[in-house]
């Protein structure tokens, strides 16, 4: 058993009516069935650092993992996706009985199809998804400051008032997701993830009613993430006072990388340690965390302690973080 200062390098993200868990040698993905059923999947992973050691030293494996996360966290929202119920599918299943059934070489190509189609539609997701974010939160805050450039200057003010933009933005992202009526089962089950971790960090049984218990937010959260790159955004783009509109937004491309790898230690160490300093960095994001968790039930709980036990080393060292 850990002590009570235990951190675990455990992470995790909400799907539609599941959880994904992502330990130091395992991934599992549990999913609520429409008939209450639990499915999983479990997957050895395979770290890009351990082939080329380079994408693991600070600030470069920040930029590196927030692309693999992406890409990670895709999959896994398709995989969730795929039980959701089909009426289509439903009517078609109900005529299977009387159609022939393909051989063993037509599954064997239609697997293969299928894998092919599932890579370019995970690729496709993350282009969108990555220009959706780099458009909204980095692009649209770069010009719409540019246009107070005769009010403010080339300076830091003009920086200043680009990153209120950035953080205005991104407050009003969330509060418009945390009312659409689709995200909020998935915020519950985001509130579920993080009381689980707490749970597990506090070396307490995995029941329902230990982690029924724990707070939901957590300071290593993705919105707590999100919210740091906003704040270090403002100090790594005012190097880059560039009065030309082009060159200011091709600055913004240019130091993004820079921005998340610096993010990434800054919440990695705020989430390895606990101190004064650690919660006030860490307290804007978590406040954030009211928008995007909610309360789960104890069906939810279920499904996260089942993702967080699939990954569990043997040594619970090797979890620490």
């Amino acid at each position: 058993m850990q002590n009570k200062d235990f951190r675990t390098s455990i992470g995790g993200q909400a799907l539609i009516e599941g959880i994904m868990m992502r330990g130091p040698k395992k991934q599992a993905i549990v999913v609520r069935r429409p008939d209450g059923e639990l499915e999983t999947k479990v997957e050895d992973i395979k770290l890009l650092k351990e082939k080329h050691p380079l994408v693991g030293l600070p600030l470069i494996r920040g930029a590196v993992n927030f692309i693999a996360t992406m890409a990670i966290g895709v999959r896994a929202m398709m995989f969730s996706a795929s039980f959701i119920p089909d009426e289509d599918e439903a009517e078609l299943d109900d005529d299977a009985e009387f159609a022939p059934q393909p051989t063993e070489e037509e599954l064997a190509a239609a697997k293969a199809k299928a894998e092919k189609s599932d890579k370019m539609l995970v690729t496709v997701s993350i282009l969108l998804g990555t220009l959706l974010s780099v458009g909204l939160f980095m692009l649209l805050p770069a010009f719409l400051s540019g246009l107070l450039k005769p009010f403010l200057g080339a300076g830091l003010w003009l920086n200043i008032a680009e990153g209120v933009i950035r953080i205005a933005i991104f407050v009003l992202y969330l509060w418009l997701a945390s009312h659409l009526n689709e995200m909020k089962r998935v915020w519950e089950y985001h509130g579920a993830e993080h009381k689980t971790i707490f749970c597990y960090e506090k070396s307490l049984p995995l029941t329902v009613e230990n982690v029924r218990i724990q707070p939901r937010r957590h300071p290593r959260c993705g919105t707590s993430f999100l919210f740091i790159v906003m704040i270090v955004s403002i100090l790594v783009f005012s190097v880059a006072q560039w009065g030309n509109m082009w060159l200011r937004l091709g600055m913004r491309l240019v130091l993004l990388p820079v921005v998340v790898g610096v993010s990434y230690e800054i919440i990695k160490w705020a989430g390895r340690n606990d101190n004064i300093v650690t919660r006030i960095v860490s307290a804007p994001g978590k406040a954030f965390q009211r928008l995007t968790t909610r309360e789960p039930d104890d069906g939810m709980i279920e499904v996260a302690i089942a993702a967080l036990t699939l990954v569990l080393p043997d040594n619970a060292e090797e979890a620490t973080w």
